[in-house]
């Protein structure tokens, strides 16, 4: 897969740091969730993936697609004070609280999970790929009917995203262990 990417691209992909990436977290809501491909691994990928980014201190943006309930409960919880973004687009960019909140930030990566897979994550990751090093996290990613995860998959590595998973992007970030990040971090991944 990493060929792929640095065919698209004309460049390596980078490794995330956690000074450098944001976490944006789509559209896990109450009436969605409940539809979707591996509904519990996706939700407990997510909800390690706000473990990790408290440890290791990435900021997070949760948005919530309007009329669809409420982000769930566990994720939410994780979410601490980070209020979510309410929107009625797809692309989370055609948002302009999205944008400033993220711009804001000044960071080069996002990070990028939730649902559906082939229309908001896939919508945003594509649209990032303008400005940022994009990562989609795939075990943490769904959508309704499997084969529009995986075409989703594609087309994002066409498209010049990187797809990755929750423990690969938490251990790229934390480069080495016996540090007391790591030994945090160890505890998600048993």
């Amino acid at each position: 897969m990493e060929d792929e990417v640095m065919a698209t691209t004309n460049r390596p992909p980078r490794l995330l740091s956690a000074e450098d990436c944001v976490l944006a977290v789509i559209d896990v809501q109450e009436k969605l969730l409940p539809v979707m491909e591996n509904e519990e691994r996706v939700q407990s990928n997510i909800v390690r993936l706000l473990q990790f980014c408290r440890i290791a201190s990435i900021p997070v943006l949760p948005c919530e697609q309007i009329k669809l309930g409420s982000i769930v409960e566990p994720i939410r919880r994780e979410l601490g004070d980070s209020a979510p973004i309410r929107k009625d687009c797809f692309n989370c960019f055609d948002s302009p609280e999205f944008r400033d909140r993220l711009g804001a930030l000044d960071r080069r990566a996002l990070v990028v999970a939730g649902i559906e897979a082939h229309i908001c994550v896939s919508q945003t990751a594509i649209a990032g790929l303008a400005d940022y090093d994009v990562h989609v996290v795939a075990d943490a990613t769904s959508s309704r009917h499997a084969p529009n995860i995986d075409i989703a998959s594609n087309r994002l590595l066409q498209a010049g995203a990187v797809v990755t998973s929750t423990e690969m992007f938490m251990f790229e970030v934390l480069r080495r262990a016996g540090t007391d990040a790591f030994r945090q971090t160890i505890k998600l991944v048993k």
